[in-house]
């Protein structure tokens, strides 16, 4: 059950890095939007991760097993060098089971 929701998260993460592309490559109105875009896909996919790791019927003993799942390093791999600190900082409240409010 768990590999079919990793599924969801890979989709998840092609459509908010294809908003990442398009806000690198805009300015202005037209990047602000984009901007936006990104967050909410961005956000959709840390909340698909969120669902994966919850599916799973083994947890990691600690964070740093975690980071290490071939699932985290195929994320890690594919987000640029500006991502990748706010991945691993929301990976973290997941693992600790911090719940976000809003994302705003």
């Amino acid at each position: 059950m768990s590999r079919n929701n990793f599924a969801v998260v890979k989709e998840k993460l092609v459509v908010a890095l294809e908003d990442w592309e398009e806000m690198q490559e805009t300015s202005g109105d037209e990047g602000a939007e984009w901007a936006e875009r990104f967050e909410r896909h961005f956000y959709e996919m840390i909340e698909a991760v969120k669902c994966w790791y919850h599916s799973l019927e083994t947890k990691p003993a600690s964070y740093e097993e975690l980071e290490s799942m071939a699932e985290i390093e195929e994320i890690q791999e594919q987000l640029p060098g500006p991502l990748q600190l706010n991945f691993l900082a929301e990976l973290e409240d997941i693992y600790d089971g911090l719940e976000k409010k809003s994302y705003d």
